[in-house]
């Protein structure tokens, strides 16, 4: 039987929690059983972002008549205007290339897809060690401004109150250390 086959991988944390990297072990690690599920955004591409491959760029207008047509997942609106989502489309193709498709997307975006595939996914939170190191390295980006690094530090505070709604939690204190630990729990799902 297909490891794969129709099961979803959910990677979910606050902005700057590690999300992204331990994703892109994750990919390099199972690169026949998984696949990057690419998200859907309104926001501007950031610099070396490309579209169809770090998200599906779109506009307000766009976004919303797929919203309409039931074309995602997932969507929320995480910042004021600015919207994200997991079209179908992206799961189905994964799917049908025999992979698991791997979201890399918000906290309410990852209780949504669980409620809609309860018996066929697997949810990591991943949880920096503490709210005064997630400023540290969203500071350390240096992409985000004063106001949005105040902002996305507000929006963790609330996240991190959901992080026992997730099937594990892997808290990143040390990135080497998280990768291993969601490899570990990765693997195991994909051979039961």
């Amino acid at each position: 039987m297909d490891s794969a086959k129709n099961k979803i991988i959910i990677i979910t944390a606050p902005s700057g929690a590690g999300k992204t990297s331990i994703t892109r072990h994750l990919l390099k690690t199972f690169p026949g059983q998984l696949v990057f599920s690419v998200s859907a955004a309104t926001r501007p591409p950031r610099e070396n972002e490309r579209d169809g491959i770090d998200y599906h760029f779109m506009s307000v207008e766009t976004f919303r008549k797929k919203i309409h047509e039931n074309e995602f997942a997932e969507w929320e609106m995480v910042y004021e205007g600015k919207y994200y989502g997991t079209l179908k489309s992206e799961i189905e193709k994964a799917w049908q290339a025999h992979k698991a498709p791997l979201l890399d997307v918000d906290v309410k975006g990852a209780l949504h897809i669980q409620r809609q595939y309860p018996d066929q996914c697997i949810s990591l939170f991943i949880q920096p060690p503490s709210v005064e190191e997630l400023k540290k390295r969203l500071e350390s980006r240096g992409t985000e401004t004063p106001a949005s690094i105040a902002a996305r530090i507000n929006k963790a505070g609330y996240e991190l109150s959901f992080s026992h709604e997730f099937d594990r939690i892997v808290v990143n204190e040390s990135l080497e250390k998280a990768c291993q630990e969601a490899e570990m729990i990765i693997r195991e799902f994909l051979t039961t």
